[in-house]
Protein backbone atom coordinates (compact mmCIF):
# COMPACT_ATOMS: atom_id res chain seq x y z
CA UNK A 1 0.00 0.00 0.00
CA UNK A 2 1.36 3.39 -0.94
CA UNK A 3 1.33 6.24 1.54
CA UNK A 4 0.99 9.83 0.41
CA UNK A 5 3.42 11.92 2.40
CA UNK A 6 3.91 15.69 2.27
CA UNK A 7 7.33 17.00 3.22
CA UNK A 8 8.79 20.50 3.30
CA UNK A 9 12.32 20.92 2.00
CA UNK A 10 13.84 24.39 1.75
CA UNK A 11 10.42 25.97 2.08
CA UNK A 12 8.86 23.99 -0.74
CA UNK A 13 6.24 21.29 -0.24
CA UNK A 14 6.68 17.94 -1.98
CA UNK A 15 4.02 15.24 -2.16
CA UNK A 16 5.47 11.75 -2.26
CA UNK A 17 3.85 8.37 -2.78
CA UNK A 18 5.83 5.69 -1.07
CA UNK A 19 5.53 2.32 0.62
CA UNK A 20 7.74 3.62 3.43
CA UNK A 21 6.27 4.88 6.69
CA UNK A 22 5.57 8.62 6.90
CA UNK A 23 7.91 8.98 9.89
CA UNK A 24 10.75 7.46 7.91
CA UNK A 25 10.14 9.82 4.98
CA UNK A 26 9.94 12.83 7.34
CA UNK A 27 13.27 11.86 8.89
CA UNK A 28 14.85 11.60 5.44
CA UNK A 29 13.48 15.03 4.52
CA UNK A 30 14.89 16.53 7.73
CA UNK A 31 18.33 15.06 7.08
CA UNK A 32 18.27 16.26 3.46
CA UNK A 33 17.23 19.78 4.43
CA UNK A 34 19.91 19.84 7.12
CA UNK A 35 22.60 18.87 4.60
CA UNK A 36 21.38 21.48 2.12
CA UNK A 37 21.29 24.16 4.87
CA UNK A 38 24.87 23.30 5.88
CA UNK A 39 26.11 24.08 2.38
CA UNK A 40 23.93 27.18 1.91
CA UNK A 41 24.95 28.58 5.31
CA UNK A 42 28.64 27.76 4.87
CA UNK A 43 29.15 31.14 3.24
CA UNK A 44 29.92 29.68 -0.17
CA UNK A 45 27.13 31.69 -1.76
CA UNK A 46 25.48 28.48 -2.98
CA UNK A 47 21.81 28.54 -3.81
CA UNK A 48 19.55 25.80 -2.42
CA UNK A 49 19.52 24.32 -5.93
CA UNK A 50 23.32 24.19 -6.13
CA UNK A 51 23.50 22.87 -2.58
CA UNK A 52 20.96 20.17 -3.51
CA UNK A 53 23.16 19.07 -6.41
CA UNK A 54 26.20 18.97 -4.14
CA UNK A 55 24.29 16.95 -1.52
CA UNK A 56 23.04 14.57 -4.23
CA UNK A 57 26.60 14.03 -5.52
CA UNK A 58 27.87 13.44 -1.99
CA UNK A 59 25.09 10.94 -1.27
CA UNK A 60 25.71 9.13 -4.56
CA UNK A 61 29.39 8.92 -3.66
CA UNK A 62 28.47 7.46 -0.26
CA UNK A 63 26.08 5.01 -1.93
CA UNK A 64 28.68 3.87 -4.47
CA UNK A 65 31.31 3.39 -1.78
CA UNK A 66 28.83 1.50 0.42
CA UNK A 67 27.85 -0.73 -2.50
CA UNK A 68 31.52 -1.44 -3.19
CA UNK A 69 32.11 -2.33 0.47
CA UNK A 70 29.02 -4.54 0.38
CA UNK A 71 30.28 -6.30 -2.75
CA UNK A 72 33.67 -6.82 -1.08
CA UNK A 73 31.92 -8.33 1.96
CA UNK A 74 29.86 -10.62 -0.30
CA UNK A 75 33.00 -11.75 -2.12
CA UNK A 76 34.82 -12.36 1.15
CA UNK A 77 31.83 -14.23 2.57
CA UNK A 78 31.68 -16.43 -0.54
CA UNK A 79 35.38 -17.20 -0.14
CA UNK A 80 34.80 -18.12 3.52
CA UNK A 81 31.86 -20.37 2.61
CA UNK A 82 33.90 -22.06 -0.14
CA UNK A 83 36.81 -22.57 2.25
CA UNK A 84 34.47 -23.97 4.91
CA UNK A 85 33.07 -26.42 2.33
CA UNK A 86 36.56 -27.58 1.38
CA UNK A 87 37.47 -27.96 5.06
CA UNK A 88 34.31 -29.99 5.71
CA UNK A 89 35.20 -32.34 2.84
CA UNK A 90 38.73 -32.73 4.21
CA UNK A 91 37.34 -33.40 7.70
CA UNK A 92 34.91 -36.02 6.40
CA UNK A 93 37.75 -37.71 4.53
CA UNK A 94 39.92 -37.68 7.66
CA UNK A 95 37.09 -39.16 9.76
CA UNK A 96 36.67 -42.00 7.23
CA UNK A 97 40.40 -42.62 7.25
CA UNK A 98 40.43 -42.70 11.07
CA UNK A 99 37.56 -45.20 11.09
CA UNK A 100 39.39 -47.39 8.56
CA UNK A 101 42.58 -47.22 10.61
CA UNK A 102 40.71 -48.13 13.81
CA UNK A 103 39.21 -51.15 12.05
CA UNK A 104 42.69 -52.11 10.82
CA UNK A 105 44.04 -51.81 14.39
CA UNK A 106 41.29 -54.11 15.70
CA UNK A 107 42.04 -56.57 12.89
CA UNK A 108 45.79 -56.51 13.66
CA UNK A 109 45.15 -56.91 17.41
CA UNK A 110 42.98 -59.95 16.68
CA UNK A 111 45.69 -61.38 14.45
CA UNK A 112 48.27 -60.88 17.23
CA UNK A 113 45.97 -62.58 19.78
CA UNK A 114 45.37 -65.45 17.36
CA UNK A 115 49.13 -65.86 16.78
CA UNK A 116 49.77 -65.78 20.55
CA UNK A 117 47.05 -68.36 21.03
CA UNK A 118 48.59 -70.62 18.33
CA UNK A 119 52.06 -70.18 19.83
CA UNK A 120 50.78 -71.12 23.27
CA UNK A 121 49.18 -74.37 22.02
Amino acid sequence: MLNEVKVMICGKEYKLRTSESPNYVYSLARVLESKIDEIVNAGSGSSPYTASIMVALSLLDDLNKSNQRLENIRTQTKEYVDEAGKTRIERDSAVKEIEALKAKIVQLENMVKLKQLKDSI
